[in-house]
């Protein structure tokens, strides 16, 4: 093992504390991490020099590749100009573009407004505020409620975890946020008043963190439907599914739904830099127009980060130049091939979860019955398939593997070749 491996082996292990990590194993005598040094492309190569493709986005985030010419290039001018400036009592180009830009993938007077801010939960909990507040200023301060889905994700901030249908991530600090009714399908709506509700928030098409389980067809619009029919507004999370994650630029498209506020991160960037969106109607922003009572008290210091929105920009423009979402359908059918066909081989895979590039392999036990938790058996096939090449993480036994949108179909055969080797080891 290299020197500079062991060194920061050890910095890492004395003075780091990772996220959702057992630290204990971690740090345990005899566990090395990997450290990652570099990436190009969809690879990403480690300290020792070995090499791996990047099966997981790096975290849902990456979209063209690393160190992608034209998002270095974007990043580099603007660095020369301003890393940074304040977007509180200022703005600056790039965040009056950017927001033009993504108020342009929907149909005029529907999202006309963009609140910028620094990764998916903020995104979430500028939406629940906006959502409160509006009642409060529009002569509905009764309705400072939410629904979620049981077993949805929309991040760690206090706000953001109160939405939380995952015991593990959210039930130590339940009620201490927003109020929250969990429902697990549109049957349960109409079992309670919706008088107090200001807002439902969903994953639209998939919900990830649940095992990347798809919603069935025609679910979003009929949501909408409801929404409309009861006065409450629509929240869509689209911090994983938004950027092409499922054929389209944005899940909510697929079905022809427009939501009241769309969160938007992780891809926003292209996965280079923290930034995130919360763009909304007209009617709620209206709402907040007039004294100083009436102003959104809400913000990060990054706002609208300068390097940020460069990032994003040449995003945009890739998506564009490169034809990504064109190529991306053929892509699609490519992986759902390959992932059929594993599946045939191997009746520890109970099954394949696929909604547009986003693939959720779940193992069970040949007979239909889950592995014991305490076996970690999705874990041991990641680590498995880090020896033949490939980076990606379970979520409990339920392999994820979501490449970058750039993945040649040679790549797209590699990452499930290793997936299939782990598994025959």
């Amino acid at each position: 093992m290299r020197e500079d491996t062991r060194r920061w082996m050890e910095s890492d292990q004395a003075h780091c504390w990772h996220p959702f990590t057992r630290q204990a194993e971690w740090c345990a005598r005899g566990h090395e991490p990997l450290v990652i040094v570099r990436g190009e492309g969809v690879w990403l190569w480690d300290s020792e020099g070995r090499k791996y493709l990047d099966g997981n986005s790096s975290i849902w985030t990456n979209l063209h590749g690393h160190a992608h010419p034209a998002i270095n290039t974007a990043i580099r001018e603007q660095l020369e100009k301003a890393a940074h400036t304040s977007f509180l009592g200022f703005t600056h180009p790039l965040a009056t573009e950017l927001a033009k830009r993504l108020c342009g993938f929907f149909p005029e007077h529907t999202l006309e407004r963009v609140f910028f801010s620094d990764d998916g939960s903020t995104a979430i909990e500028c939406a629940l505020k906006m959502a409160v507040q509006y009642r409060q200023q529009t002569g509905a301060p009764e309705r400072d409620g939410f629904i979620a889905f049981s077993n949805g994700y929309h991040g760690d901030t206090l706000g953001a975890a109160s939405l939380g249908g995952v015991g593990r991530f959210s039930e130590r600090f339940r009620g201490l946020g927003f109020p929250v009714r969990h429902v697990s399908s549109l049957a349960d709506l109409d079992t309670f008043s919706s008088e107090k509700i200001a807002a439902v928030v969903i994953e639209p098409l998939i919900q990830g963190v649940n095992e990347m389980h798809p919603w069935p067809a025609g679910m979003l619009a009929e949501l909408r439907h409801w929404c409309d029919e009861n006065g409450v507004h629509l929240i869509l999370d689209e911090v994983m599914t938004g950027f092409g994650r499922t054929g389209t630029m944005f899940a909510c498209q697929q079905e022809n739904v427009i939501p009241d506020l769309l969160c938007l991160a992780k891809g926003l960037t292209g996965g280079y830099l923290p930034l995130a969106a919360t763009l909304t109607t007209g009617k709620i922003y209206d709402a907040f127009l007039g004294g100083a009572d009436r102003a959104f008290y809400y913000g990060h210091s990054y706002t609208a980060n300068s390097l940020g929105c460069a990032a994003a920009l040449a995003s945009l423009d890739v998506f564009e130049r490169e034809k990504t979402l064109v190529h991306l359908s053929g892509k699609i059918a490519h992986l759902s091939e390959g992932l059929t066909a594993m599946k045939s081989r191997y009746p520890v895979i109970h099954e394949v979860r696929q909604c547009g590039f986003i693939a959720g392999i779940e193992l069970r036990r040949p007979d239909g019955e889950k592995f014991p938790s305490g076996e970690r058996f999705g874990e041991a096939i990641c680590l498995a398939a880090r020896a033949h090449g490939l980076l990606t993480r379970p979520i409990l036994d339920t392999i994820v593997l979501m490449l970058p949108l750039a993945t040649k179909l040679e790549e797209i055969d590699y990452a499930v070749n290793a997936l299939d080797q782990a598994l025959d080891h």
